[in-house]
């Protein structure tokens, strides 16, 4: 019985050298990256200016304005609500922003309606580094004290198809399991409207 254990555990110990010896993750040698922008704190949204400099978010309420190497914190923010996944949130400019100047922001808000917050989405506009003229566009309601599903990405439609409803695109169709339409589906007796259609303006 001695003999047998020991063979049973040289061939065991054996095994394990040979597993070890091949590398299950190996290096990537075909690629690599490169720190742009470091030590930030939970970064969710990002934009690029006209002159390549970046706008950045940090979910715990600071917007960053970084160029040339160095990070200048944006002042003007509104009143952040800073909880769970909620905070300072997404930063796109304008598609015309080179001649209209606004930028919007997506964040978390307490205002309104009780304690807690929800989705804001707000425009400004950027002077010697402070946010002004701004511009509540829409607050979510009711608040929550929850600190979930706040989003948000924002995302100006880049084509017409999403908003065209003669088309198929940037659309969520309903449809019954049989494949026929459901006769209380929002566009059945709009002329030349896609039937099937359920809801519209989503990007794919």
């Amino acid at each position: 019985m001695k003999i047998k254990f020991q063979i049973v555990l040289y061939a065991l110990l054996f095994i394990q050298i040979v597993g070890c010896a091949q590398d299950k993750n190996p290096v990537n040698t075909e690629n690599s990256y490169e720190v742009v922008v470091g030590d930030l704190s939970i970064p969710w949204g990002f934009t690029f200016l006209p002159d390549d400099s970046m706008l950045i978010t940090e979910k715990t309420g600071e917007l960053i304005h970084f160029k040339n190497n160095k990070k200048v914190n944006i002042e003007g923010l509104p009143e952040i609500y800073v909880r769970g996944q909620g905070g300072l949130m997404d930063v796109v400019l304008h598609p015309n922003y080179k001649e209209n100047g606004w930028i919007y922001i997506s964040y978390s808000s307490s205002d309104e309606n009780g304690s807690g917050g929800n989705t804001t989405i707000i425009r400004a506009k950027l002077k010697n580094n402070q946010l002004v003229k701004k511009e509540v566009l829409y607050k979510a309601n009711p608040n929550s004290t929850r600190g979930q599903h706040f989003g948000s990405r924002i995302v100006f439609d880049r084509d017409v198809n999403p908003q065209d409803i003669t088309r198929d695109c940037g659309k969520v169709y309903r449809l019954n399991d049989d494949g026929t339409i459901p006769n209380d589906n929002p566009f059945v007796d709009v002329v030349n409207a896609k039937k099937a259609i359920f809801s519209y303006g989503h990007r794919n």
